[in-house]
């Protein structure tokens, strides 16, 4: 079996986390897997840490005929049986390089909109129903959405994203405690997450005076950058918020902030799945979330965290109160977010679906 891996992104987001993820794993286990990405990106640079054939080269859209055209010499050359796309714009390119030949093209989708939300003229309904043969959906959810839009179902895999509950077990948070002069006796909250629309943190800025209504000793942490922060923080000044929450903006130190939390919260509107949440629960931190997009496949109500209506400043609130009044309930949650965590989240769990859906798209044949 050998698979060729594409990721078009320039950038480290958690897509690129699982992807890296994947090809350690694949190669673990002694499957044949080749990585084609930009040159210069962070993916070349841990890929080729992790020992992975890394074939770097320029992508600069999707119909890039220059890269499509040293894709077709990779699959000529070394005959792969699938490639595996990660990125919208690499499904089209291993379409377009692959036309007449034998490889499947196998294409991994993460986010639950729609295919049609930025499509001109709805071409992105021949996309995904003619140029790609099979799809990966991180989540029940994603699956639904492409079945809605179009898309066969026997045609979706679905395979949960995995996490390494250990990544940020040793991460120390000392220093933030001093860097941000946090006192004992507050209460941290913490969202990490990029700052994007669909990643409702508006929705969090909004709920953060009604917090401190009922609860004055709280401090609100953002992490993360993103084109949404001049936004952010101008809506936060209106609110009169200045050291009740902080917007760190891109932070190398993640793991630090997941310590200092005594809760989590993911304020989506949309999200494929959620593997921050699955983050802060592998290390027993409570959490409230939105029931959006995947979400729920992770967090089950009142029994591993408290979901709440998206959209909802208020609704955000209650449930932040609530956890935050009730350390108790709290702390049981978190231990069966932590167990549910890492039992069905782990990397090994994602690597090995990922297999398998492999191994059944090369029996079902042409």
């Amino acid at each position: 079996m050998k698979i060729l891996h594409i990721n078009t992104e320039r950038t480290w987001r958690g897509g690129e986390q699982q992807t890296l993820n994947l090809l350690r794993g694949l190669k673990k286990r002694n499957i044949a897997s080749h990585l084609f990405c930009q040159p210069g990106s962070p993916m070349e640079e841990r890929a080729k840490k992790a020992q992975i054939a890394v074939f770097p080269v320029a992508m600069r859209g999707e119909a890039d005929f220059l890269a499509g055209r040293q894709l077709r010499k990779l699959i000529n050359r070394f005959d792969y049986d699938i490639i595996h796309s990660h990125t919208s714009h690499a499904h089209t390119l291993a379409f377009l390089a692959s036309l007449g030949t034998k490889t499947r093209r196998l294409v991994t989708r993460r986010v639950d909109f729609s295919i049609f939300r930025n499509s001109f003229l709805r071409l992105s309904g021949f996309k995904y129903r003619y140029m790609a043969d099979y799809y990966i959906a991180i989540s029940h959810k994603i699956k639904d959405v492409l079945v809605r839009d179009g898309v066969a179902a026997q045609r979706i895999f679905v395979v949960h994203s995995g996490i390494d509950p250990e990544r940020f077990s040793a991460a120390n948070e000392d220093h933030l405690v001093s860097e941000f002069d946090i006192k004992s006796n507050e209460h941290v909250v913490v969202n990490i997450a990029h700052l994007a629309g669909h990643k409702g943190q508006q929705y969090l800025v909004r709920a953060v005076p009604l917090v401190l209504a009922k609860i004055p000793g709280v401090r609100f942490f953002i992490v993360g950058g993103g084109k949404l922060m001049g936004e952010l923080k101008d809506l936060a000044a209106s609110l009169g918020l200045n050291q009740e929450l902080i917007f760190t903006g891109f932070r190398q130190d993640v793991g630090a902030f997941y310590h200092i939390a005594d809760l989590f919260v993911m304020s989506s509107v949309q999200e494929g799945l959620g593997t921050a949440v699955i983050d802060a629960l592998a290390l027993a931190k409570p959490v409230v979330a939105t029931n959006a997009g995947g979400i729920p496949e992770i967090i089950r109500d009142g029994e591993t965290g408290r979901l709440v209506a998206p959209a909802d400043p208020a609704a955000l609130a209650e449930g932040i109160i609530e956890l935050l009044t009730h350390p108790e309930l709290a702390k049981r949650m978190a231990g069966r977010g932590q167990e549910a965590a890492r039992q069905d989240f782990s990397i090994n769990a994602m690597v090995d679906k990922n297999i398998e859906v492999y191994q059944q798209i090369l029996r079902a044949g042409g």
